[in-house]
């Protein structure tokens, strides 16, 4: 699991909890040998798996571990698919490495195209070093997921995009997000509800009908996945089936 984040979302509170299920939780942070030992198990308990993934609770590409343990499942479990979640501001330069590990599917989150409508929601990026705020992180943080995103799609990638429906920041914004996105040839969106906290606490979540409504509304520009559990950074196996059981580790 990816401990690092080279940016701060004011929907997200990163937190190490075996009590909390939501995204940016998880149990430990394993160490690449760690986290093989743990998918050895999850193998040996005859868990459903077909896919090994680093997701958080940061940024997988921030981190080098990431590499190194999708490089050790590559030679010790070459049948499994191997994926990764990011936000997508390192992925430009990070694309080529990704292909030479084998990664055939990435999800980006990408809450928004206009740095105006992003600024409210992304408190800093980071970028050599230096930390960006306001609209120009924002921009930079855009401009970066959709080169990323037609990077990873020139080397052959499954791009999914992933989107946390924000009501009173983002609503009204989403169709523009899954144009541009299918334009540069992502494969499906995933619609995700805000689940209030950190900086967002205050604000409500969106109905179901909200989220079926922009199901629909995007769905006329890019395939909706329709099916998503959201689930720890630490999930194992398949979350709407296992009833969210995760891999705990001896350590």
């Amino acid at each position: 699991m990816a401990l690092k984040c080279n940016i701060q979302c004011r929907y997200c509170v990163r937190s190490i909890s075996s009590s909390e299920d939501r995204p940016g939780v998880t149990e430990n942070i394993l160490s690449p040998l760690e986290a093989m030992e743990t998918l050895r198990e999850a193998v040996e308990l005859d868990f459903p798996l077909r896919v090994v993934a680093v997701a958080g609770p940061g940024e997988p590409l921030a981190n080098q571990e990431t590499f190194e343990v999708l490089q050790m499942a590559k030679e010790e479990f070459p049948d499994l698919i191997r994926c990764l979640a990011t936000n997508g501001l390192a992925l430009p330069e990070k694309a080529e490495v990704l292909e030479e590990i084998g990664i055939s599917t990435v999800t980006v989150t990408a809450n928004a195209i206009d740095p105006e409508i992003g600024a409210k929601i992304y408190e800093y990026v980071r970028v050599n070093g230096r930390r960006y705020t306001g609209k120009e992180a924002a921009k930079i943080l855009i401009d970066r997921q959709q080169q990323g995103v037609k990077e990873a799609v020139t080397r052959g990638m499954v791009v999914k995009i992933n989107t946390v429906l924000i009501p009173d920041i983002n609503a009204g914004h989403l169709t523009e997000v899954a144009k541009v996105y299918e334009q540069l040839g992502a494969n499906i969106m995933n619609i995700m509800p805000l689940i209030p906290v950190g900086k967002f606490a205050h604000m409500r979540p969106p109905t179901r009908e909200e989220v079926i409504a922009a199901q629909a509304a995007c769905g006329a520009y890019i395939e909706q996945f329709r099916v998503c559990q959201q689930c720890r950074a630490d999930a194992c196996g398949i979350p709407a089936i296992d009833h969210g059981r995760r891999c705990k580790p001896k350590y």
